[in-house]
């Protein structure tokens, strides 16, 4: 049986279930599908998982489940995670020391330009050059993740970064905290959604040069506090509205 939650887990739960909720509330879900993690212990490998095939709208912090990335009997469980949750996240948390959170999603904007023969954020105002060379771009989809050698490719396709945008399939983001990979999924989510629209137009993007989009995005590092601001703002609203989150 497993031990009662510490108080860092307990954080945890709370915050992965705020991203949960939030990310339905933005309209960044797909029905039942997608999923969250985040690491409880030091290696990584224990980590919290939203369960199986439950909408993220109603997730609250006791429901997230508790797995182990080195127990294959894990998929065995009555309470088994989603099948793509446990190929994509157990690699990541195994391989991935900076794989603390992370949210693997399927949101409007960054799916479709997940779905063009060029996927690339190019930089054309502040957010989108908030990328700028901070983005991995994973072109080799295999299908869906019921194997686990696609989690282990989705894994090693991250390189560096924190941030993976998926070829003909979505999203994932990394973070030091849920703040952290929340954070950077809101930007990225309106990053794509400001390159569609420019799109629309028909007309040429007036994209950055290299050396004004670095330091565009190097603007975005001076102050990294903004993006706790950010998710502890996000929370007090589901505290008001959805209080049984952190139940």
């Amino acid at each position: 049986m497993l031990d009662q939650p510490r108080a860092d887990e307990t954080q945890l739960r709370i915050d992965l279930a705020a991203c949960l909720r939030l990310a339905a509330r933005h309209d960044w879900h797909e029905a039942v599908a997608n999923h969250f993690s985040a690491a409880v212990s030091d290696d990584g490998r224990r980590f919290l998982v939203n369960p199986r095939w439950v909408h993220f709208s109603t997730v609250r912090a006791s429901d997230l489940l508790l797995v182990d990335a080195d127990d294959p009997s894990t998929m065995d469980r009555p309470d088994a995670p989603d099948p793509t949750a446990w190929t994509i996240h157990a690699a990541l948390h195994r391989a991935l020391p900076q794989a603390r959170v992370a949210l693997h999603l399927h949101p409007p904007y960054l799916t479709a330009l997940a779905g063009l023969k060029d996927p690339r954020i190019k930089p054309i105002d502040q957010v989108t050059a908030r990328f700028h060379n901070r983005l991995a771009y994973d072109l080799d989809f295999g299908g869906i993740a019921h194997d686990a050698s696609e989690g282990d490719r989705i894994a090693r396709s991250f390189g560096n970064h924190a941030a993976v945008l998926m070829g003909n399939h979505g999203v994932t983001t990394l973070g030091a905290t849920a703040a952290e990979a929340y954070d950077t999924m809101y930007h990225l989510e309106r990053a794509a959604r400001t390159i569609v629209l420019a799109y629309s137009t028909g007309q040429p993007l007036a994209i950055m040069p290299d050396d004004l989009a670095e330091e565009t995005a190097r603007g975005w590092e001076v102050d990294p506090t903004e993006r706790t601001a950010h998710f502890e703002q996000m929370k007090r609203i589901l505290d008001t509205e959805e209080p049984e989150y952190r139940q």
